[in-house]
Protein backbone atom coordinates (compact mmCIF):
# COMPACT_ATOMS: atom_id res chain seq x y z
CA UNK A 1 0.00 0.00 0.00
CA UNK A 2 1.18 3.91 -0.79
CA UNK A 3 0.56 6.61 0.39
CA UNK A 4 0.16 9.50 -1.53
CA UNK A 5 -0.71 12.63 1.38
CA UNK A 6 -4.10 13.24 -0.07
CA UNK A 7 -6.61 12.58 2.49
CA UNK A 8 -9.59 14.33 0.75
CA UNK A 9 -12.25 11.76 -0.50
CA UNK A 10 -13.37 12.52 -3.92
CA UNK A 11 -16.58 14.95 -4.20
CA UNK A 12 -20.32 13.15 -5.42
CA UNK A 13 -20.79 13.43 -9.57
CA UNK A 14 -23.72 15.73 -8.52
CA UNK A 15 -22.06 17.98 -6.51
CA UNK A 16 -19.17 18.77 -9.20
CA UNK A 17 -21.20 21.30 -11.49
CA UNK A 18 -22.20 23.27 -8.35
CA UNK A 19 -20.96 26.39 -6.64
CA UNK A 20 -21.43 27.59 -3.06
CA UNK A 21 -23.33 30.60 -2.87
CA UNK A 22 -27.39 31.78 -2.63
CA UNK A 23 -30.11 31.02 -4.65
CA UNK A 24 -32.15 33.63 -6.44
CA UNK A 25 -35.20 32.32 -4.57
CA UNK A 26 -33.28 33.13 -1.52
CA UNK A 27 -32.45 35.96 -2.24
CA UNK A 28 -36.05 37.20 -3.65
CA UNK A 29 -36.90 36.09 -0.07
CA UNK A 30 -34.56 38.47 1.90
CA UNK A 31 -35.47 41.35 0.70
CA UNK A 32 -38.44 40.82 0.67
CA UNK A 33 -38.07 40.42 4.21
CA UNK A 34 -36.22 43.28 4.62
CA UNK A 35 -38.88 45.52 2.16
CA UNK A 36 -41.59 44.85 4.45
CA UNK A 37 -39.61 45.77 7.97
CA UNK A 38 -38.13 49.19 6.06
CA UNK A 39 -42.28 50.05 5.86
CA UNK A 40 -43.38 49.37 9.00
CA UNK A 41 -40.33 51.25 10.61
CA UNK A 42 -40.75 53.86 7.99
CA UNK A 43 -44.77 54.14 8.28
CA UNK A 44 -44.62 54.03 12.44
CA UNK A 45 -46.23 57.19 14.00
CA UNK A 46 -46.40 57.22 17.80
CA UNK A 47 -50.26 57.05 18.91
CA UNK A 48 -51.52 60.01 20.05
CA UNK A 49 -53.37 60.13 23.66
CA UNK A 50 -55.64 62.70 24.24
CA UNK A 51 -55.20 62.77 27.72
CA UNK A 52 -51.11 62.91 27.18
CA UNK A 53 -51.06 64.93 24.39
CA UNK A 54 -53.03 67.52 26.03
CA UNK A 55 -51.09 67.71 29.29
CA UNK A 56 -47.93 67.45 27.00
CA UNK A 57 -48.77 70.31 25.64
CA UNK A 58 -49.79 72.28 28.69
CA UNK A 59 -46.62 71.30 30.11
CA UNK A 60 -44.56 72.91 27.57
CA UNK A 61 -46.48 76.15 27.41
CA UNK A 62 -45.93 76.04 31.21
CA UNK A 63 -42.48 75.80 31.33
CA UNK A 64 -42.25 78.29 28.25
CA UNK A 65 -43.95 81.00 30.02
CA UNK A 66 -41.40 80.30 33.32
CA UNK A 67 -38.77 80.49 30.68
CA UNK A 68 -40.49 84.01 29.67
CA UNK A 69 -40.88 85.27 33.25
CA UNK A 70 -36.91 84.06 33.77
CA UNK A 71 -35.94 86.20 30.88
CA UNK A 72 -37.44 89.04 32.53
CA UNK A 73 -35.95 89.26 35.49
CA UNK A 74 -32.73 88.42 34.13
CA UNK A 75 -32.37 90.49 31.85
CA UNK A 76 -34.05 93.54 33.56
CA UNK A 77 -37.04 94.19 30.90
CA UNK A 78 -40.09 93.00 30.18
CA UNK A 79 -40.62 89.85 27.62
CA UNK A 80 -44.10 88.77 26.55
CA UNK A 81 -45.09 85.49 25.07
CA UNK A 82 -47.60 86.09 22.46
CA UNK A 83 -49.93 83.67 21.51
CA UNK A 84 -51.27 83.81 17.81
CA UNK A 85 -54.42 81.22 18.11
CA UNK A 86 -54.84 81.78 14.25
CA UNK A 87 -51.57 79.93 13.30
CA UNK A 88 -51.67 77.94 16.57
CA UNK A 89 -48.46 78.65 17.62
CA UNK A 90 -46.50 80.67 20.09
CA UNK A 91 -43.27 83.17 20.64
CA UNK A 92 -41.06 83.85 23.62
CA UNK A 93 -39.98 87.18 22.91
CA UNK A 94 -38.31 88.08 19.34
CA UNK A 95 -37.40 84.16 19.71
CA UNK A 96 -38.73 81.67 17.03
CA UNK A 97 -42.27 81.01 16.88
CA UNK A 98 -43.16 77.22 17.96
CA UNK A 99 -46.24 75.27 17.09
CA UNK A 100 -49.02 74.09 18.77
CA UNK A 101 -50.93 70.86 17.69
CA UNK A 102 -53.50 71.60 15.29
CA UNK A 103 -55.85 69.23 17.02
CA UNK A 104 -55.85 71.10 20.63
CA UNK A 105 -58.15 74.05 20.71
CA UNK A 106 -56.39 77.04 22.91
CA UNK A 107 -57.84 80.24 24.36
CA UNK A 108 -56.31 83.00 25.78
CA UNK A 109 -58.16 85.28 28.98
CA UNK A 110 -55.55 88.25 28.87
CA UNK A 111 -56.16 92.48 29.55
CA UNK A 112 -57.35 94.19 26.75
CA UNK A 113 -54.06 96.40 26.81
CA UNK A 114 -52.00 92.94 25.82
CA UNK A 115 -54.61 92.18 22.57
CA UNK A 116 -53.16 92.69 19.78
CA UNK A 117 -55.94 91.42 17.47
CA UNK A 118 -58.89 88.87 18.34
CA UNK A 119 -56.92 85.64 17.79
CA UNK A 120 -53.26 87.45 18.67
CA UNK A 121 -52.41 88.55 22.28
CA UNK A 122 -50.09 87.64 25.02
CA UNK A 123 -48.89 87.77 28.72
CA UNK A 124 -46.13 90.17 29.70
CA UNK A 125 -43.50 89.81 32.51
CA UNK A 126 -42.27 92.10 34.10
CA UNK A 127 -38.16 92.82 35.33
CA UNK A 128 -39.28 92.34 39.46
CA UNK A 129 -41.23 88.71 38.66
CA UNK A 130 -44.95 90.20 37.96
CA UNK A 131 -46.87 89.75 35.18
CA UNK A 132 -50.14 91.31 33.42
CA UNK A 133 -51.48 88.09 34.68
CA UNK A 134 -54.15 85.77 32.39
CA UNK A 135 -55.26 82.40 31.42
CA UNK A 136 -54.52 79.93 28.63
CA UNK A 137 -56.98 77.10 28.54
CA UNK A 138 -55.95 74.14 26.00
CA UNK A 139 -58.86 71.06 25.57
CA UNK A 140 -59.49 68.42 22.82
CA UNK A 141 -62.84 67.05 23.28
CA UNK A 142 -63.87 66.83 26.74
CA UNK A 143 -60.48 67.23 28.16
CA UNK A 144 -59.46 70.63 29.25
CA UNK A 145 -56.56 71.90 31.11
CA UNK A 146 -56.25 76.10 32.35
CA UNK A 147 -52.78 77.26 32.73
CA UNK A 148 -53.03 80.10 34.65
CA UNK A 149 -50.60 82.93 35.44
CA UNK A 150 -50.75 84.90 38.76
CA UNK A 151 -50.64 88.91 38.01
CA UNK A 152 -48.87 89.77 41.71
CA UNK A 153 -46.01 86.74 41.82
CA UNK A 154 -45.93 85.38 37.87
CA UNK A 155 -46.06 81.92 39.58
CA UNK A 156 -47.55 79.74 36.63
CA UNK A 157 -49.71 76.47 37.65
CA UNK A 158 -51.59 74.00 35.59
CA UNK A 159 -55.11 73.07 36.69
CA UNK A 160 -57.83 70.86 34.78
CA UNK A 161 -60.56 72.99 34.26
CA UNK A 162 -63.96 71.50 34.04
Amino acid sequence: MTWSGDTKAPAPPWAADRERGFTLIEMIVVVAILGLALSLIAGYRPPWSRGLGLRGTANELAQSLRVARAEAVSSNRPVVLDLDLARHQYRIGEGTARALPARVNVRLLTLASERVAITNGGIRFNPDGSATGGRITLSEGSNALAIGVDWLSGRVSIADER
